[in-house]
């Protein structure tokens, strides 16, 4: 029999790399899911390549497994405040939530947002110290940190007498006591049960489903996955779907699952404050609520912060176009670009008004890179321009939108890192010294963050760490300028060879090796100045038969500099293009504004 008293439904929240996932791996063992000898995987939850690649959670996943007579479903999610809209979504499914918080860094600025939007959904929070077994930790100074986000976030009293564990997930222990080292995480799951609320709602009521994630079956096409708020649901029965415009879609459950670990389980029916996966229809959106259709009750549409950050995607018309990739089509780029928005809320679609291609709007460079990279493993090839920051008009005044960017450092970097955020228009509003460290906090326009991780890591000989979230919309601060040199560009469509790097090498720093072909107008080098200078990578010694001892030159290039796609998104200018291939990744100047210039 169905008893939503035991059922809990708990989000993990935290900043980037606190330890998210590491965790629910714990959890999931600590359960008695697997038996001792099974081989499991680490960061179950990380389902996707590019998860596993970064080490870091992009999409927000849900599992579950039975501690005791309790059901405990867990819902991962992204800790980088460029899938914030993640986050959103998902803490809808959930009645509390663990905030896992760093014991060496403390609350950071995801930390922060995270915090934010649980405290505004009400719900109880039960606050992890994770990796206590640092040799830096400071578990007094972050708890005292955490309280006082909460006082910041004007938590109610109630949120303030939060319950706290320490805990280290990578060494499988947990503790409520910070002096005392756990043995288990059984402290975690019984705080769980405790603490955390069973879900709300009547289950004699009409059912109401609202869909808070989206995932894809081969076989059953689209299913919805959401929580039931009321009623329950059974397969075969008869449902309409309410969108967020009001309409009504009438359809029949053809599918239900549950979820055991991260792997989905067929059911036939199930109950109030479950967390289930539906199939029945296909165009269903998150925001969508499935109801009963005699008595529909929709559930009010889940809010979310608006983007930040657009780029444009339009289609290849590069010389090589066409010749790396399996979908070229601007229609192609469109299709695809439609159904990740249907997965992702917080990315908007519009076509440009030439109809060229489509603005695409997002949380920052991170969000709109990965969605990049994905399209391009998957086979699309097309060009991207300079991201742009989305501006507002207020009161006849352009407002534009501004990062709380935290920075830890070396003090002897310090000077250099300062000097070059005073130059973006960075504002600093906290410095904290210790042991040779620095915390720098900054309010800066997000156009003053384009293009800075690369310089900030090069500054701090990759020892930094730089992190940042919206913080709010602000006065426009002026003309910045991005970069301060200009680039080579080929001449024409050729290989490069080595005799001409070598001789280019005192223009600049090249791109790329010899041997590689490259076409007209492509970029392949940084002028040493600040303007742009064509030139001819294919330029040969020219051959003859006298010779002279000493006069010729032994060839030693430089070892080129390779950019990653996020380093060839924050470089470009307005008038450049990123061409993005299932095989290569290219900068060149963009053939339209240099029709325009001419």
């Amino acid at each position: 029999m169905h008893r939503a008293d035991l059922i809990r439904n708990v989000a993990i929240v935290a900043h980037v790399d606190h330890g998210k996932t590491t965790l629910v791996d714990k959890l999931f063992k600590q359960s008695g899911m697997f038996r001792d000898n099974q081989a499991v995987a680490e960061r179950l939850m990380d389902s996707m390549d590019l998860e596993r690649e970064r080490g870091i959670t992009i999409a927000s996943k849900n599992g579950s497994f039975l501690y005791g007579d309790h059901t405990i479903n867990i819902i991962d999610t992204p800790g980088h405040a460029d899938f914030g809209g993640q986050v959103e979504r998902v803490l809808h499914m959930a009645d509390g939530a663990l905030l896992l918080v760093d014991a060496q860094e403390g609350p950071m600025p995801q930390t922060y947002f995270v915090l934010k939007k649980v405290l505004a959904r009400n719900i109880p929070v039960i606050v992890v110290v994770n990796k206590i077994d640092k040799p830096a930790a400071r578990i007094d100074w972050v708890v005292n940190q955490v309280f006082d986000l909460f006082v910041k976030l004007n938590a109610h009293d109630a949120a303030l007498d939060f319950h706290t564990l320490y805990a280290s997930a990578i060494g499988g222990f947990a503790s409520a006591d910070s002096h005392k080292q756990g043995t288990d995480m059984r402290p975690i799951l019984d705080a769980i049960i405790k603490y955390i609320p069973m879900p709300g709602g009547d289950s004699n009521e009409p059912l109401q489903l609202q869909v808070s994630s989206i995932d894809h079956s081969p076989f059953m096409g689209r299913l919805g996955i959401g929580k039931i708020t009321s009623g329950s649901i059974k397969v075969g029965m008869p449902v309409v779907v309410a969108n967020m415009g009001g309409k009504l879609a009438p359809t029949r459950i053809t599918k239900l699952y549950r979820f055991n670990c991260n792997q989905k389980v067929e059911t036939e029916e199930a109950g109030l404050g479950e967390v289930v996966a539906v199939a029945g229809l296909d165009t269903v959106a998150i925001g969508d609520t499935y109801t009963d259709p005699e008595c529909p009750s929709p559930v009010a549409s889940i809010p979310v912060d608006p983007p930040t950050l657009s780029m444009n995607f339009i289609p290849n018309n590069s010389p090589f176009a066409g010749t790396e990739g399996m979908f070229v089509t601007s229609i192609h780029v469109a299709d695809r670009l439609k159904r990740e928005a249907l997965y992702d809320v917080a990315l908007e679609i519009e076509t440009l008004a030439d109809g060229s291609g489509h603005k695409v709007s997002g949380r920052g460079e991170l969000h709109l890179s990965i969605l990049i990279e994905k399209m391009r493993r998957e086979g699309y090839e097309f060009q991207v321009s300079c991201p742009q920051v989305i501006y507002r008009n207020e009161d006849g005044k352009t407002l534009e939108p501004y990062e709380e960017l935290t920075i830890d450092v070396a003090e002897q970097y310090m000077g250099t890192v300062i000097e070059k955020l005073g130059a973006r228009k960075g504002i600093m509003q906290e410095m904290e010294k210790g042991t040779g460290m620095a915390r720098l906090k900054y309010r800066i326009p997000t156009r003053g963050l384009l293009g800075f991780k690369s310089e900030f890591m090069s500054d701090t000989k990759g020892m930094g760490v730089l992190t940042y979230i919206f913080l709010e919309y602000g006065p426009y601060a002026g003309e910045m300028r991005k970069r301060r040199n200009g680039v080579l560009i080929s001449m024409d469509t050729c290989s490069t060879v080595s005799f001409a790097l070598f001789n280019l090498q005192k223009r600049g720093k090249m791109f790329m090796g010899p041997g590689i072909r490259v076409q007209k107008g492509q970029i392949v080098g940084e002028h040493c100045r600040d303007n742009d200078l064509v030139v001819n990578p294919a330029k040969g010694k020219q051959l003859t038969n006298m010779r002279a001892a000493g006069s010729d030159e032994n060839i030693i290039l430089t070892p080129p500099t390779l950019m990653s796609l996020e380093d060839c998104i924050a470089y470009i200018n307005e008038d450049e293009l990123v061409e993005v291939t299932p095989k290569s990744v290219r900068l060149r100047k963009d053939p339209r504004v240099r029709a325009k210039a001419a």
